[in-house]
């Protein structure tokens, strides 16, 4: 209850930080099909085993990711939903912009992170090693990292959950997940290993999830997108 009780009060996520960073690892694979699959059965038909490979080595040549978000967190009967757009880059960059039902930004560039409310015209600022924000783990999002040294076990579900036919929905179990404070993470992949859906359930049955739409590869970024100067009289809160 206290966990759930933060989330909603203070923009915190779940626990558990560490946790989340095995998570946020499998976004790695926003990213296109190897060209060695090319013309062949769509990379959702190969056996499971084949189809993790695939979906590792498909990030190699990714350097920036763009996409449009829907956040969702439910928890003791409860629900928060927010949407806006997300950048992330190579070097620990990105950035939040979120719409709905509030305006704010999130941003880092890889060592300082910041969270600007302008509603309460005020920004959070804290180093990246510091921060306990559940959206810092996202920056190792282009890491080169193998998914088997963070998950003992991966299965076919899209029996369990409705998704467009042609997707394919995985379920992984991460190697440590009762000490790390989550127990199951679901995957949902498009023909062209682009992720849809990520979802996260704690070891307390509470859930986070990620949607994503109008994914681009390599969109041409300015630097700029990620340094943010805040607006005259706005307070500043060190942390």
């Amino acid at each position: 209850m206290k966990r759930m009780k933060e989330f909603f009060k203070h923009d915190k996520a779940p626990g558990c930080p560490r946790a989340l960073t095995l998570l946020a690892i499998t976004w790695i694979t926003l990213a296109i099909v190897p060209a060695l699959l090319q013309g062949a059965i769509s990379p959702t038909q190969l056996p499971l085993d084949q189809f993790i490979k695939a979906v590792q080595s498909s990030y190699h040549d990714v350097h920036a990711l763009r996409a449009d978000f829907t956040q969702t967190y439910v928890a003791g009967g409860r629900t928060r939903v927010e949407s806006g757009t997300v950048i992330f880059a190579r070097g620990g960059r990105m950035r939040w912009d979120y719409r709905e039902p509030g305006k704010k930004l999130f941003l880092t560039d890889g060592k300082e992170v910041l969270l600007y409310l302008p509603g309460q015209n005020q920004l959070n600022r804290s180093s990246v090693k510091a921060s306990e924000d559940y959206r810092i783990p996202f920056r190792l999002l282009l890491s080169r990292l193998d998914l088997r040294k963070v998950f003992s076990r991966f299965e076919d579900a899209g029996s369990a959950f409705k998704h467009d036919p042609e997707d394919r929905v995985i379920r992984a179990y991460p190697k440590h997940g009762e000490k790390e404070g989550y127990k199951q993470v679901v995957m949902e992949f498009d023909p062209q290993l682009d992720i849809r859906r990520l979802e996260l359930v704690y070891t307390d049955n509470s859930v986070m999830k990620f949607r994503f739409d109008h994914i681009d590869r390599n969109p041409r970024l300015s630097a700029s997108l990620f340094h943010f100067t805040p607006p005259p009289g706005t307070e500043v809160i060190a942390q």
